[in-house]
């Protein structure tokens, strides 16, 4: 694919989302991603820093039930590795149907993999889970705040919640943080210094680290992200 599908890619970048108000989030998200599905990995694999590690550090044994929300083409998956196998069931849950598409004919193969069309504030499995994660979906997501509240409603008490995501780091200083709030928001990334305290007011912290990694084609400009696991509490009111 190469350097044609990077600019298939950057052209929609360029375009940004559609931000017409009278579409709903999941019509946009469909119109932004469907031209870009088939290059979406290649493109991401040099964006979206610390998805292997946060993968690894999740649990995965055998007879587990995991849940990515937001998961896009599912090419977060392949980071478990042979774990993979293990789990009693994996949920991919995402509002794109193009992005979902991909991932369908990615993990055909594997009987534990379901794949849902649904929105993150509201999917919900029948039975508890024992692993819940956001890889770069918390930011495009509206409402965030409402799509952890229901991870957690779906974990089990000592359950473990994973995101890595871009963020806006404390003591950042304003320039830098209004040009990146508007470049990343131009695209329906909506940065915020609030999520890594409002994940760790709500479970208790396995770990947290602020990071920042190099963008495509931006030399001089890295983006920031931060990496994130915690466990639910098994007092908590939400389960």
């Amino acid at each position: 694919m190469g350097v044609s599908a990077d600019l298939k890619v950057l052209a929609a970048l360029v375009r940004g989302m559609n931000h017409d108000r009278h579409s709903s989030h999941a019509e946009r998200v469909q119109r932004f991603y469907a031209p870009q599905a088939a290059a979406y990995d290649q493109f991401r694999e040099r964006l979206l820093h610390g998805r292997q590690a946060l993968i690894a550090a999740l649990p995965c044994a055998p007879g587990n039930h995991i849940v990515e929300l937001g998961s896009g083409t599912g090419r977060n998956l392949l980071f478990f590795d042979d774990r993979l196998a293990h789990a009693a069931r994996v949920d991919l849950v995402d509002l794109c149907p193009a992005l979902l598409e991909v991932a369908r004919e990615r993990h055909a193969h594997r009987p534990n993999v379901r794949l849902f069309l649904g929105d993150a504030t509201r999917y919900r499995p029948v039975h508890p889970v024992d692993c819940v994660y956001f890889s770069y979906s918390l930011s495009m997501i509206p409402d965030w705040q409402a799509a952890i509240a229901n991870a957690l409603r779906m974990l089990k008490p000592g359950g473990t919640l994973g995101v890595v995501d871009f963020h806006l780091p404390e003591g950042m200083r304003q320039p830098a943080r209004t040009f990146l709030r508007r470049w990343f928001g131009h695209d329906g990334v909506r940065l915020s210094d609030e999520q890594p305290r409002f994940l760790r007011e709500r479970v208790d912290t396995v770990t947290f680290s602020a990071l920042q990694g190099p963008i495509p084609y931006l030399p001089l400009i890295r983006a920031p992200y931060y990496l994130f696991i915690g466990r639910k509490r098994v007092a908590d009111p939400a389960q």
